[in-house]
């Protein structure tokens, strides 16, 4: 299992819709994903316009290609995307 790790900076008078838009799509899409494990929404304290994603997937694979190269990754950012103040930071990480 892996984590993907995304760390986006929203324009402060957009939080709750935000929030609201990420919780539509977590809803809506990410179960249909292949590999889609769970999903975890942070807001940072000290920087709060900026919040965290954690996207567990059963592999690389399934985030990079199964999802990222999918229909359902154009309708999660079309739910999402536009309240990005910047493209966001994606990482992934492992368990050790």
């Amino acid at each position: 299992m892996i984590t993907e790790i995304a760390f986006i900076e929203v324009i402060s008078e957009n939080h709750t819709a935000f929030e609201v838009a990420v919780r539509k799509a977590v809803a809506e899409i990410l179960p249909q994903a292949k590999g889609y494990v769970d999903f975890e929404l942070q807001k940072g304290i000290e920087q709060p316009n900026t919040y965290c994603f954690h996207i567990r997937w059963e592999t690389l694979e399934d985030h990079t290609i199964g999802f990222r190269e999918s229909e359902l990754f154009v309708q999660w950012r079309s739910i999402i995307g536009g309240y990005f103040a910047k493209p966001p930071i994606v990482e992934h990480w492992a368990s050790v």
